[in-house]
């Protein structure tokens, strides 16, 4: 089984970018997942490009793939956590939500990431179920041709709470769209345990033909609560070895946004973990 694993960079916000990059190479990670925020890679600060280039250069030097991931919590309100969404009633605010997407796009081409990932955020008070798909379709529409343009895929993540929450919605929003290509999912293994009503590995399965990107962590069923390894219910081997069988090629990223405080140590154990893990599932294989 050959799984390329990475870790997110909103779990190491207390280290500078250059810092945690060098962490993740010295402790053997594949590549990161790379959330533009305001400590790191800032997308509305100025020299982007050249803060770019920079990053680009450390990634090369340090042999780590990236995913650009879109989910910081106040990179364009200060005051409201992932505001404005894709469904917010202003259309300004929706519009800037679309601008930093179509900037990530043009962040991830020069990265070389191999995904930009994104979600589509929560239905505001007050918003029909058919309003909120329309504006999401709509503010969608010009990511997806910046995505096509740069050859990029856009890989949007089901989130517990969200417009778009489960596999179900991923597949609603493909239909309402016409099935275009660059349209992709962020596949997370912890929100599958949460609510799918089928077991993260026979979601990883069901999932597999539109897989761009993967994050994973433990979770306990009904509780969206992002835990390290162990803490949670989730059967990891079966998990590993489903994602190993789908042929996905791109980052597998821990995603432990709440644990910055502890983020060296539990990338260090969380490696550990997933590897355990492969070699329990190789050494069942083997059997």
């Amino acid at each position: 089984m050959s799984l390329r694993l990475g870790y997110g960079t909103n779990g190491l916000t207390d280290l500078r970018i250059d810092d945690a990059l060098g962490l993740l190479a010295d402790l053997g990670y594949d590549g990161v997942g790379l959330t533009l925020d305001h400590m790191h890679l800032d997308p509305l600060a100025p020299d982007l490009a050249a803060r770019t280039r920079h990053v680009a250069h450390r990634l090369t030097e340090l042999g780590l793939g990236v995913t650009v991931e879109t989910g910081a919590r106040y990179i364009l309100d200060p005051r409201r956590k992932h505001g404005p969404s894709l469904l917010d009633p202003d259309p300004e605010a929706r519009a800037a939500r679309t601008a930093l997407l179509d900037r990530a796009v043009d962040v991830a081409a020069d990265l070389g990431a191999h995904a930009v990932h994104c979600f589509s955020g929560i239905t505001p008070p007050g918003t029909t179920t058919d309003t909120a798909w329309q504006r999401l379709t709509d503010a969608l529409a010009p990511v997806l041709d910046a995505a096509t343009r740069a050859g990029i895929p856009l890989a949007i993540e089901p989130e517990p709470g969200h417009l778009l929450a489960t596999l179900a919605d991923f597949h609603h929003l493909r239909t309402l769209l016409g099935d275009p290509e660059p349209l992709g999912l962020t596949l997370d293994i912890g929100h599958c345990q949460c609510l799918e009503p089928a077991p993260p590995a026979d979601c990883v399965k069901a999932a597999a033909p539109w897989l761009r990107h993967v994050q994973i962590e433990d979770m306990r069923r009904g509780v969206h609560e992002h835990l390290p390894f162990g803490d949670g219910e989730i059967d990891f081997p079966p998990v590993l070895e489903a994602l190993a069988a789908t042929g996905y090629g791109g980052l597998t990223v821990v995603e432990l946004p709440r644990h910055s405080h502890a983020g060296p140590e539990l990338a260090r154990i969380s490696l550990e973990f997933l590897r355990s893990a492969v070699r329990a599932t190789n050494g069942a294989a083997a059997c």
